[in-house]
């Protein structure tokens, strides 16, 4: 009897509807972003504040993410100046001198990068250090191309005091302006989520942690318990890293997102893009083949697969993949809302995870090469010689 390849298609085309069946119903609900947003409310306090911004060739950015933080109800502003060669540090000054509270804003030049530091945390190590003279209730980290919407500082105040929350983030609003953009940055905040499931990253009994880098509130008290920045200090996946280190250490971390505070930077073009992904995938498995290989497989059972099989000739298996394929564009359809991108472009996440895929194979070959990590003329991770 001649053998036949319709029984091992059908188990496969049952294994992904399988598998898209967990995603939708049982990973943390990862796709329901109004569960994660900010809380709406407002924080009855008036905590003390200290907000950090470690910076490097930001002029362009810098004056719009200033301007939109200093009104509201930050005790200091600490600008870390990382050796930036475009005048950062005046656009800053410039931005503050708008406003009546330009007395807040303090600009730090950093020192020499120390070696085994990356140079966004000792940037964030050396504002810490600063805003420790102040006694602060609270930090804000955040990152020089985040424009904060007015309300956002007090958001994340009343959502750490309600849920007595030690590290609050939001991933903000990315840009999504360009059509290589509306292809791959709701994705990329998709897969975000689909990582980091918010639902499990606030569960004390879930070792999953992780944290949005461009907004973050934190308590010094769980910080320091964590080992403050020293702990982190050759990290380039720095935020992630950071609430490792402050849920293993008994904090408590809430990660959603925002719909009003935003990034200023654009991507563009598909170059940018996959160097963005570059710079921290391949870091992110660890600098290894093996992690590698999983991820690319698990990323073609998960995502392309499906499409794949709703073309069989097998009217059974293609039915079934079609079951999955819809699973899957149900999960992708919130964040496109989000982005306001058309629904219909739920079918191009498997094109989208493809793209993810080379990046990621890219961010691998670079790392070889001695080009990983590459941030504005550093690189931060490269094989030790």
């Amino acid at each position: 009897m001649p053998y036949s390849y319709d029984v091992p298609v059908l188990v496969l085309s049952i294994i992904v509807l399988l598998v898209w069946l967990y995603l939708l119903l049982f990973h943390g609900r990862f796709w329901q972003l109004r569960r994660f947003l900010a809380s709406a409310e407002r924080s009855n306090g008036q905590p003390r504040i200290a907000a950090i911004i470690p910076a490097r060739n930001e002029a362009d950015v810098i004056g719009r993410a200033i301007s939109s933080l200093i009104n509201q109800d930050v005790a200091a502003l600490f600008l870390v100046d990382d050796n930036s060669a475009d005048g950062t540090a005046n656009a800053a000054l410039a931005a503050a001198r708008m406003s009546a509270f330009s007395d807040k804003l303090t600009v730090l030049r950093g020192t020499e990068l120390p070696a085994g530091w990356t140079g966004k945390v000792w940037a964030m190590h050396q504002g810490c250090e600063r805003a420790r003279t102040l006694n602060p209730d609270y930090i804000l980290l955040t990152d020089a191309d985040i424009e904060h919407s007015p309300g956002n500082l007090a958001q994340l105040i009343a959502q750490a005091e309600r849920g007595s929350y030690d590290l609050v983030s939001v991933m903000v609003k990315l840009r999504c302006d360009t059509l290589a953009e509306k292809f791959l940055i709701p994705a990329f905040v998709y897969f975000f989520f689909l990582l980091y499931p918010p639902e499990w990253v606030s569960n004390p009994a879930r070792r999953v942690a992780g944290a949005a880098g461009g907004c973050m509130l934190l308590r010094p008290r769980a910080f320091e318990a964590a080992g403050g920045f020293e702990a982190i200090r050759g990290e380039i996946i720095d935020d992630c890293a950071l609430a490792a280190h402050v849920k293993a250490c008994g904090g408590r971390i809430w990660l959603g997102i925002s719909r009003e505070a935003r990034s200023l930077r654009g991507y563009r073009t598909l170059t940018n893009i996959r160097q963005m992904i570059a710079r921290t995938a391949f870091n992110q498995l660890h600098h290894s083949l093996l992690l590698l290989a999983a991820c690319f497989a698990a990323m073609l059972l998960t995502f392309v697969v499906p499409l794949a099989l709703v073309w069989s000739t097998n009217r059974t298996t293609g039915w079934i993949a079609v079951a999955a394929c819809i699973l899957m564009f149900t999960t992708y359809v919130p964040v496109l809302r989000l982005y306001r991108v058309k629904t219909l472009s739920a079918v191009t996440l498997p094109f989208a995870a493809l793209f993810y895929m080379y990046a990621t194979v890219y961010s691998a070959l670079n790392y070889s090469l001695g080009k990983g990590g590459d941030w504005k003329g550093r690189t931060q991770d490269a094989p030790k010689k």
